[in-house]
């Protein structure tokens, strides 16, 4: 909980332990519902866990190897996972065993998953340079895309709109167009690897964070989607890679906020206006 208060977690102040999901290290978390998470791991394996309780309620084991993405269409039963075997499943709460769905096409390891709002449509990429978009219904392959050295980090589904946000090794911020798989916009490449990627709720900003050392890259970019699509702010203060950011979720008397994790071991809140550090 980040009400300022140092050293506490809760109301009470009483940290709260709970027994792994997982018996590995986890590599992917996302919001399922406003109770659940789903969260994927190095075991191979997918877990639905409750917020309030921390307790693993579903554990879905299918991929032969580590899972790298996990995702869902919020309040959706549908959850999406990719793994280093090079496939995307998509598995069902209310189902008792196995995947609903596999899409497989990918040559290798599937590092971004990105699933419209109403869970029908889902796009995948990987380090084969590739962007693939699916049906979920039938897992029927609607499209592929190349684009030389497009080593993809990760991707996310513009909220209302027909357009994913993809970061990629080669250093470069895209947002396609999924209906028809183009390339609608790029951001000017920056000195440093993307590695993720966020849209705000009002579809209006994206995040990018880059790799960094020693003090050097590892920023949070801000993009503007609708107006100059230009970089309007950036955010330093990690000292080595950023991994992951995320636009937090506004309350009636705060200030839009971001928050960044990074392989320095810390995770940070910032102001969104003013690149100030909370």
């Amino acid at each position: 909980r980040a009400d300022g208060s140092v050293g506490q977690a809760g109301p009470s102040g009483a940290s709260q332990q709970h027994s792994p999901a997982h018996t590995g290290s986890v590599t992917s978390v996302a919001a399922l519902k406003p109770d659940l998470c789903v969260s994927g791991g190095r075991d191979k394996s997918v877990a639905v866990s409750s917020w309030r309780s921390g307790a693993a309620l579903r554990r879905f084991t299918g991929h032969q190897r580590e899972v790298t993405k996990v995702t869902s269409a919020l309040d959706s039963s549908k959850v999406f996972s990719a793994s280093r075997d090079k496939t995307v499943m998509m598995w069902e709460l209310h189902r008792t065993s196995g995947p609903s769905q596999h899409f497989p096409g990918h040559d290798l390891v599937v590092t971004g998953l990105a699933v419209s709002p109403d869970a029908s449509k889902l796009c995948t990429g990987s380090r084969d340079n590739t962007v693939c978009k699916w049906d979920t219904e039938t897992g029927e392959c609607l499209g592929r895309a190349a684009i030389s050295r497009n080593l993809v980090t990760h991707l996310c589904w513009v909220p209302g709109e027909p357009y994913v946000i993809q970061t990629s090794e080669d250093k470069t911020t895209r947002v396609w167009d999924s209906r028809e798989l183009q390339v609608a916009h790029t951001f000017p490449a920056k000195q440093h690897i993307q590695t993720c990627c966020d849209v705000s709720q009002d579809g209006r900003y994206c995040l990018s964070c880059s790799s960094g050392s020693a003090g050097h890259g590892a920023e949070a970019t801000l993009w503007d989607l609708r107006q100059t699509r230009g970089r309007v702010c950036e955010y330093k203060g990690h000292f080595q890679t950023t991994t992951s950011c995320v636009f937090l979720p506004r309350g009636p008397a705060l200030a839009p906020s971001i928050a960044t994790s990074s392989s320095d071991s810390t995770v940070k809140v910032w102001d969104q206006n003013t690149a100030g550090r909370g």
